[in-house]
Order: structure tokens, then sequence, then C-alpha cells
């Protein structure tokens, strides 16, 4: 087999399980960050982004929906940082430093872009709330991207 073949495969594997880990990671850490509310609440306020209102009278699959928009996200941001991360390594020469890059460009992208064209809509965000999604973000998604990807590349290096 090609080692381009193989090099794509081994990208999109590791791609896969990223995009597993990442979304458990950050799916944990917003059931202990909002422990007093109820995961199906959260997972159903996800599902709010495309349902809107409808989300929250709905059965069980707004729960199952919140679920894998969660997910979705969470792949489609751990496959950009981990295809982009040798651009960033090459301008910030240290993979804690674009992890933090990182973490916080997904959390303004996320909370300043997508949530207010969602059916959300835009809201107040409180100060300690920007704070401990910025640092969620950078250790549940960034942070593991960043560390598999330097080991992925020093490895074909």
């Amino acid at each position: 087999m090609p080692a381009s073949n193989t090099f794509k495969r081994n990208t999109l594997r590791n791609i896969l399980w990223l995009g597993l880990l990442t979304g458990t990671l950050d799916a944990v850490a917003a059931l202990l960050l909002n422990y007093k509310i109820s995961p199906l609440l959260i997972f159903r306020f996800i599902a709010s982004g495309v349902f809107g209102k409808a989300a929250f009278a709905g059965a069980e699959e707004m729960v199952v929906a919140g679920v894998l928009f969660h997910y979705l996200i969470a792949y489609v941001f751990s496959a950009a940082f981990y295809l982009l991360y040798p651009f960033s390594y090459s301008i910030f020469k240290n993979k804690y430093v674009v992890a933090i890059v990182y973490g916080g460009i997904a959390w303004v992208i996320m909370n300043l872009i997508v949530i207010p064209l969602s059916q959300i809509g835009p809201h107040y965000i409180k100060p300690m709330a920007i704070i401990t999604g910025v640092c969620a973000l950078i250790i549940c998604v960034a942070l593991p991207v960043a560390l598999i990807a330097d080991k992925k590349l020093s490895k074909r290096a």
C-alpha cells in the first residue's frame, strides 16, 4: 500500500478516536461544571440550537439529538485542529501554547458565532462562565488534540 494511503487512513483513524475522546471529555466537563442542572436538560439545550424551544418539549429523542450534535461539534473541532496543528505549531513552536490558543478560538467560535446564529440566539455570558468554558475547552479538547497530533507528527518526522 502506498505511504500516502497509509497516512490518510491513519489520519482518519486518529481523527475518529480524537472526536470520541474530546467529545466525551467535554461532555463530562459540561456535566461537572453544571452539576446542579439535569444532564437531560443540558443535552436538550444543545438540541435547542437546531430545534429551538421544541427541544425542551420533546421526548427522549431530543436528548439523543443533543448528544449527537455535541459529538458532531467535537468531531469538527477535533478534525480541524488536528489538521491545522502542523501550521499552528510552526507559528507558536510549543504544543501547550497552541492548545491554549486553540481552546480560546474554539470558545469564541462556539459562543460568539455558532450559538448566536443558532435557534438559541445571542445571550449574556457571565465572566466566570467564559473563564471556565475556555479552560474546559483547553483541557478537554485542545490539549488532547495537541498532544496526540504532536506525537503523531514526531513519529512521522
